[in-house]
């Protein structure tokens, strides 16, 4: 299991990073708000394949474990910040990330108070957290994955894009990824994380169908 473990999460790190210098040098051309967040959410999914990298490694520290859960929880925060952003409504988006920086505080207190320890199974993310971790951190996951769902489903139901349906089967993935070590197979986890990676690159690679959607440019304009 080793081998597969250290391939996979390789495999992982590769394409999330190639998948986060595509939404930067989208950034960049088009000077979107919202590749801002798509693409630093991104590249904390990439940064936690990496760490991903270093445990299968055996490279581990109760603080690089800690990194670890609060980086795949925030990612998930900052691609649907990133979708909310589209909509272009400041109080809405505003209350949202105001919730989301209170949730991170408190997810920050919340791994220090409450110590994971070693959730490694030879190299594997693979134990229960503390409750209360589990807890807030289903309280920026879950209303995170809510927005990127709805967002895409509302996009791909006025423009009927595929691409759409990409992006709402990779968020579910990446979003419910991190439960799925309490599997029989714990390297299930990076498997999913992988489908989940590829289905997201499918979806993000080029974002300019998400501006011919009649729904959004409602929004957009008011």
């Amino acid at each position: 299991m080793y081998i597969s473990v250290l391939f996979s999460t390789a495999l992982i790190f590769l394409a999330s990073s190639f998948l986060s210098v595509l939404l930067t040098m989208n950034h960049f051309r088009k000077s979107l708000r919202s590749y801002v967040f798509w693409a630093s959410g991104m590249w904390l999914f990439a940064f936690a394949s990496l760490l991903e990298v270093m445990f299968s490694l055996g490279i581990y520290g109760n603080l690089l474990i800690d990194i670890y859960l609060f980086a795949v929880a925030v990612l998930v925060q900052l691609l649907s910040l990133g979708s909310l952003a589209l909509i272009r409504k400041k109080k809405i988006f505003m209350s949202y990330a105001g919730y989301s920086i209170a949730a991170d505080i408190l997810l920050i207190l919340s791994l220090a108070l409450y110590p994971v320890g070693n959730i490694l199974t030879r190299g594997v993310v693979f134990g229960l957290l503390p409750l209360d971790v589990t807890i807030v951190s289903s309280i920026i996951t879950f209303p995170a994955a809510v927005i990127l769902v709805v967002i895409a489903a509302v996009s791909y139901r006025s423009g009927k894009d595929r691409k759409m349906l990409s992006i709402i089967a990779g968020t579910i993935v990446v979003s419910i990824a991190g439960t799925l070590y309490i599997a029989a197979y714990p390297a299930f986890l990076y498997f999913a994380e992988f489908i989940g990676i590829i289905l997201l690159w499918l979806g993000f690679v080029d974002f300019r169908f998400i501006f011919h959607s009649r729904e959004v440019n409602k929004y957009v304009n008011g």
